[in-house]
């Protein structure tokens, strides 16, 4: 006969004395201190000094991170709460860890953002047989093992008790080794404010209350429309044709690569050979993440004073745009507009199934021109099309590209960027601005053969960035204020047609001029309303890159001003 009465002593599989609480508490707390975090240890030693007193003061700071821990974990120490807090702890954490060890990236709300907002096929681009491996030894293990350990709870009142000597028990050891390090701590923590975004699990948990109120104080905003009194300005009247100016955003590419800016590689051939071309130097973007960067660079707000809650709640330049009596079109071959375009026309063509184009649920960036000479042959509005890229979109950016345009190797043909050598990681993001070169060239092409019946236009800035293993960072999404130039420093670059210089008053000597200027997304706003002759009271002067640049064209013949 089976006996099922309680035996408190053993467990038959662990083979193991059932154990306190306190004792679960402490255990985890050391597993998620050292397992989940070799990423802020790395860190945290290479900013000391490896000497007495800087491991003195590395030793403070993970005392205070492990009783931090033990009291949290001790607030959950309840029967049916702990072990499944636990669990979720371990393989959430698990995941966390991995990417921080193999990017380098630091857990914000803006990196919660732009993973939350990421569609299938970028998840699948970063999944591997290491994640699964961290998943497994960090995660589903130690759950496994938590949910079979036997613990003995005491009544009540006394687990209540022992709960509160715990929590002053931790707080006086963390008071007393605050004080005998106070000067390096507090300098520690003054100086270095990355720290905070690198403990797990405490950083996705502050990331995800930050994330959530943002989502709260968003849903309880109401909408604000704006430009409403938008009008084309009385120089319309002189058109003699109808215009199309085409707004390329790319995806992680960066001004350091770009060989037409100075870059030691060739990685634009076919721009530098484009006459025309104008390229602006130093731009820099208005986040490091494409849910960021994306719409604030279409919102007047600007980098200082953005706000993704009211940026959810409030119209941008297309809306004004299309006030305005513009024809406004999105199309999309990435992970959407980031509800930039959420009110005007919108074409996703990232899952076309195109046989020579598009493969695994992924189109390369050539879809965004297909059709695009019929659609001229059809125009009969004003419109602007606003082209969206997968660009150089990592980790797998030999993805990105097709065969043809391997031209430096070798490549790194895996998403596990910290096992391949840099020059392959470079390599490949090399190839993808080649490839951004054809596509760019090619709308240039297209926009230049039609110019004798429609005024044609091109302006491309690149959303963010990208890491490449500076400073052990890989991709993107690093806190503005931490990121390195290669997340913020990206390239913009236009081109018009001989009519639509005419038509729209383009000074492109003055602009080849001022090309150096210091610019950044937020002149995107004003100056795409400045350069399309749009009158609204949004409009500001001072952020149009195009405003010094102007000329009057009467009949045709340039006119003194």
């Amino acid at each position: 006969m089976i006996d099922f009465s309680f035996q408190a002593p053993r467990s038959s599989m662990l083979n193991v004395k059932a154990v306190r609480p306190e004792r679960v508490t402490v255990l985890a707390s050391i597993f998620l201190l050292v397992g989940f975090n070799p990423t802020l240890w790395q860190h945290v030693f290479t900013i000391t000094d490896f000497n007495g007193a800087g491991l003195l003061l590395c030793g403070a700071f993970a005392v205070l991170i492990l009783c931090v821990f033990n009291i949290v974990l001790t607030l959950f120490a309840f029967k049916y709460v702990l072990k499944p807090v636990l669990t979720v702890l371990f393989l959430i954490s698990a995941g966390v860890a991995y990417f921080m060890n193999q990017y380098g990236v630091m857990i914000d709300a803006g990196m919660l953002r732009n993973f939350t907002e990421t569609n299938a096929t970028e998840v699948q681009d970063l999944l591997s047989l290491k994640l699964f491996a961290y998943l497994l030894l960090l995660g589903i293990v130690p759950s496994l093992l938590v949910c079979k350990l036997p613990v003995n709870y005491r009544s009540s009142s006394r687990e209540a008790l022992s709960k509160v000597v715990v929590i002053v028990v931790c707080a006086s050891v963390m008071g007393g080794v605050a004080l005998m390090n106070y000067q390096g701590l507090s300098s520690l923590l003054r100086n270095h404010h990355e720290l905070r975004l690198m403990v797990v699990p405490s950083n996705y948990i502050g990331a995800s209350a930050s994330y959530l109120s943002e989502r709260v104080k968003s849903a309880r905003q109401p909408f604000v429309s704006i430009g409403q009194d938008a009008t084309l300005s009385s120089d319309w009247r002189q058109h003699k044709r109808k215009s199309l100016t085409v707004l390329v955003v790319g995806e992680s590419a960066r001004a350091e690569n770009f060989g037409i800016l100075g870059y030691n590689r060739d990685t634009t051939p076919q721009l530098k050979k484009e006459h025309g071309v104008l390229t602006f130097t130093d731009v820099h973007s208005c986040g490091t993440e494409t849910a960021v960067s994306v719409p604030c660079m279409f919102s007047n707000m600007g980098r200082k004073d953005y706000d993704a809650s009211t940026a959810r709640n409030k119209e941008g330049l297309l809306d004004v745009l299309k006030h305005a009596g513009l024809d406004v079109i999105w199309r999309d071959n990435q992970s959407g507009c980031k509800g930039t375009c959420d009110r005007v026309t919108l074409q996703d063509v990232s899952n076309l199934t195109d046989p020579v184009l598009c493969a695994n649920h992924e189109c390369r960036d050539e879809i965004l021109l297909q059709g695009l000479q019929r659609f001229i042959d059809k125009l009969d509005k004003d419109t602007v099309l606003v082209l969206h890229q997968m660009g150089s979109h990592g980790p797998e950016y030999f993805k990105r590209y097709p065969k043809a345009f391997e031209k430096f190797t070798p490549v790194c043909a895996s998403n596990a960027l910290n096992n391949c050598s840099r020059e392959s990681i470079v390599n490949g993001y090399d190839n993808t601005l080649l490839y951004t070169d054809h596509v760019l060239a090619s709308l240039i092409d297209i926009l230049r053969s039609n110019q004798n019946k429609v005024d044609t236009a091109m302006l491309y800035v690149s959303d963010h960035g990208e890491s490449l293993g500076e400073y052990n960072l890989f991709l993107h999404g690093t806190p503005y204020m931490l990121a390195p130039d290669q997340q913020k420093h990206v390239p913009m670059i236009a081109w018009f047609s001989d009519t639509y210089q005419r038509s729209f008053a383009v000074d492109t000597h003055c602009l080849q001029k001022e090309r150096s200027a210091p610019l950044s997304q937020d002149n995107v706003f004003h100056s795409m309303l400045g350069l399309l002759q749009v009158r609204t009271g949004v409009y500001n002067p001072a952020l149009d890159l195009f405003a010094g640049c102007r000329r009057i064209y009467t009949d045709g013949v340039l006119a003194n001003e």
